[in-house]
């Protein structure tokens, strides 16, 4: 009802000057959001449809040449050029008397040109300060300034240092920077600071110099360059944060500042009028204006002439930045005050919300940035990465983590740098699902807001956020009840399939009935023996990202002893086979593999594959999945995956080296092993076999269909394939009417399996992703089950499915005597052990 509400009755604000209802806009101009919430627009705002229309138009209407020459071609992109840094000048009610307006990458790249400008300006250099809100790239500056640097942790402290300039008198530059708005939970600070410093530097300050970053606050906020006293020396911004399109920044110089860009010592094309390239060194620099001197090389012209597109159309849809302003502020006030009250049964609040001296709802001091983080009822932390997770499934679009904001994120979670310098030594890096330490978030969740927004993307987060982590009720203490021994007498359990991976991230191939397999101390036989990686960063795929990789099905051939794989759906299907032994090429080329071992990254680690340099086996697989890509092999070796040989020396590896064939390793030659004492690694992700349970997963579908909607249509229920297990155990009901007994895995401490009553551990619980959302016979997405396990097997904030396993130590003994003896087959009766047996 309150969304209806909200629908007929807009607060005041909600879509304020625009040319249109913002559903309308939404409708017309952003088809590609239709489908998603998107509440990421403080990483880049998406583009109007008739904007990249109108470029098109432009440029399939014009022939824009190199600026620098004298042919029609050119002096047409100089003209337009010209014209729209005026334009843009004027956008932000900024002089052209008074600034200039200098063309890059982006707001970094702004950043980094005045930050080299001011180290060369002074042969003492520069000292630095900057605002512990800073994004990451104002954070760097510090490194180029060798007169020392101050980051300062408050308002206060800022307002400290200026009042004492005037008596700090120094001839020396110095630079202070801060960010308009903080990208991380959208606070806004004073920009009175740089009419202070300016002041306080002519009163015998000396040479203080203010850089804003304005990348956050310009994408929906007007930033007005109108007070020349009161602007900033230089400002950083980025366009696509505005509009969307094009990725393309500016620095806009305050023409009184110039002069430190007088001893840059870099120079490059276009921005002299002439240089001696041999004898004397000398050269003549441009002296006609600021951008002359400081646009090396040829401009972006194609993308400077879609800003002109886009400023067009985004004064048609929006009237004004002030319009954006109030429109955002109203969305974000509602956000803040529905999920700020939101409490678990018990009272417990389920957000916190980082928010320091600002009130939501007031552009002057608060952003359309919401950040926080999501408690249970027992007050714990909820991971961000698995929020994430599911929000991802449900079409709902935001970030995670520090967002390049290292200052704003640590202070607010209360961390030091000495005990982020620990937990970096431990493993701790930037944009991993390392959530949770020493009980305290690592991270936060950031929502960002944007011009076309609207009340239901709003509606979705928060329904989002009640369904999924509003607990109702007092949370059940463990996910199933203890099992009674009545309930496991006489269970008959058995192999109902056997599935390996060949190509990690790729379709399954079913061992046969009747055909025992091996087990290996790695796992099954040629499971994730293979991998694709990319060719350009050596990246491993994964079907997360690149869901056709689930119609890439590969099949084991022992009799022939190829792998075979075919591509694509069965009425178009193309194969390629390759030869299970490293010896052998002759089925591709004399140089299937690479002569050199590659790092690549499985699950978050680096190890060394073998990559095959055929182009055949390249196109193979680039062709279907429209990625370049290749395949690799883990490195054959005798020794098992868990024991690495150590490293050979150089000397003993280079007696080797011209008997080994290209791109693999004879027997007495191990591998790339890693460094001594770290963790060996395996294709597998975690754990080398993956048990998942048949009443399991029909349990599991019997809570999706209770819980699907009448009439939504279609059925949601998923196959036992979606999660990839090795080993799928079903029961027979030993009498009519017996129940089966779903999560019993749960309690299952190991399994023998078949008549040599082969024993299997059963270890820790399987963390689940989005993939398990992929169709393996389809490669489409779906959200389910991951949004019911979601709600039904969540375990101290992951959601896990079906059991790791690996031989027991008893299995390990001895194995190399009966290397073949270790078999399982379809149909092998299974016989758990229970924990409390």
């Amino acid at each position: 009802m309150e969304g209806i509400a909200n629908a007929e009755n807009p607060p005041a604000g909600y879509g304020r000057g625009y040319s249109a209802d913002v559903d309308t806009i939404r409708e017309q101009e952003y088809p590609l959001m239709n489908e998603t919430t998107y509440l990421d627009h403080a990483g880049t705002t998406p583009y109007a449809k008739s904007m990249i229309e109108t470029f098109s138009r432009h440029m399939i209407s014009n022939l824009y040449g190199n600026p620098h020459s004298l042919s029609l071609s050119s002096q047409l992109s100089t003209q337009r050029t010209d014209d729209i840094r005026l334009r843009v000048l004027r956008f932000f009610n900024a002089d052209p008397e008074e600034f200039d307006l200098v063309f890059v990458a982006n707001a970094t790249a702004a950043i980094k040109l005045v930050a080299d400008s001011f180290r060369d300006s002074d042969h003492r250099g520069f000292w630095y300060g900057y605002h512990v809100d800073a994004h990451t790239s104002i954070v760097g500056v510090r490194e180029l300034a060798d007169m020392g640097h101050q980051c300062f942790q408050s308002d206060a402290e800022v307002d400290a240092w200026i009042s004492e300039l005037a008596s700090n008198q120094t001839k020396a530059p110095r630079l202070f920077a801060f960010p308009a708005q903080s990208n991380m939970n959208g606070r806004r600070l004073p920009r009175r600071w740089c009419e202070q410093i300016r002041s306080a530097a002519s009163d015998g300050g000396g040479n203080v110099f203010t850089l804003l970053d304005a990348a956050s606050l310009v994408s929906t906020a007007p930033l007005d360059l109108g007070s020349v006293e009161a602007a900033p020396d230089f400002t950083a911004l980025s366009f696509y944060k505005v509009f969307g399109f094009p990725d393309l920044g500016a620095l806009i110089v305050k023409k009184s500042a110039a002069h430190v860009f007088e001893r840059r010592r870099f120079f490059g094309g276009g921005t002299v009028d002439m240089v001696l390239a041999h004898g004397l060194q000398w050269h003549a620099k441009k002296e006609s204006s600021i951008h002359e001197r400081l646009e090396d090389g040829t401009l972006p012209f194609h993308s400077i002439i879609a800003l002109d597109a886009a400023l067009d159309t985004h004064q048609r849809l929006y009237g004004s930045m002030a319009n954006i302003s109030a429109h955002t502020a109203c969305l974000a006030k509602r956000l803040y005050d529905r999920i700020s009250v939101l409490k678990h049964w018990n009272d417990t609040k389920v957000c916190q919300i980082y928010q320091l001296n600002s009130v939501y709802g007031c552009p002057q001091t608060q952003g359309p940035i919401v950040a926080f983080n999501l408690r249970n009822s027992l007050g714990e932390w909820i991971p961000k990465t698995e929020v994430e997770k599911l929000a991802t499934v449900q079409n709902i679009q935001m970030r995670s983590g520090t967002v390049c904001n290292p200052g704003g994120t640590a202070s607010s979670l209360g961390w030091t740098g000495a005990e982020l310098r620990r937990h970096y030594s431990t493993g701790l890096r930037c944009g991993d699902d390392h959530d949770i330490i020493e009980g305290r978030p690592t991270g936060i969740l950031r929502v960002s807001l944007g011009a076309m927004t609207n009340m239901k993307d709003i509606d979705s987060l928060v329904d989002f956020i009640e369904e999924f982590y509003v607990e109702k009720t007092p949370p059940i203490v463990a996910l199933n009840p203890p099992l009674e021994e009545n309930q496991v007498m006489g269970r008959h359990f058995y192999v109902e399939s056997l599935s390996v991976f060949p190509i990690k991230s790729c379709g399954a191939f079913k061992i046969p009935e009747g055909k025992r397999w091996e087990i290996k101390r790695e796992g099954l036989a040629w499971d994730r023996e293979w991998c694709l990686i990319h060719q350009g960063t050596g990246a491993v795929l994964n079907q997360k990202r690149y869901p056709r990789m689930a119609l890439i099905r590969p099949s084991v051939d022992l009799d022939r002893g190829v792998l075979r794989i075919t591509c694509g759906i069965m009425t178009d299907q193309v194969s390629l086979e390759i030869s299970l032994d490293w010896e052998d090429t002759s089925l591709i080329s004399t140089s299937l593999c690479s002569n050199s071992s590659k790092k690549s990254t499985v699950c978050g680690d680096q190890i060394s594959l073998h990559a095959y340099a055929s182009p055949v086996v390249s196109a193979f697989f680039s062709d279907f999945l429209g990625v370049p890509c290749t395949l690799a092999r883990f490195p054959a070796q005798t020794a098992n995956r868990y024991s690495r040989p150590p490293r050979l020396s150089g000397n003993r590896k280079s007696r080797y080296r011209k008997f080994i064939m290209p791109g693999s390793f004879p027997p007495d030659l191990p591998p790339p092993a890693q460094e001594t004492g770290q963790k060996p690694l395996l294709l597998a992700n975690e754990m080398p076999i993956l048990v998942v349970s048949r009443s399991s997963v029909n349990r599991l579908n019997e809570t999706i269909k209770a819980n699907t909607k009448h009439g939504a249509g279609g059925s949601k229920a998923v196959a036992a394939d979606v999660f990839r297990g090795n080993i799928v155990v079903a029961e027979s009901l030993t009498q009519l009417g017996d129940a089966e007994q779903p999560y019993a895995e749960d309690y299952w401490s190991d399994i023998r399996i078949g008549p040599d009553q082969l024993r299997i551990d059963v270890l820790d619980a399987c963390q689940r992703c989005q993939m398990v959302c992929i169709d393996q016979f389809t490669g489409t997405r779906r959200n389910e089950p991951f949004s019911t396990l979601a709600k039904t097997r969540n375990i101290e904030g992951k959601v896990s499915f079906g059991r790791y396993a690996a031989l027991s130590r008893e299995e390990m003994e001895g194995f190399e005597l009966e290397p073949d003896r270790r078999t399982v087959m379809v149909g092998d009766v299974v016989t758990p052990t229970y924990h409390d047996d």
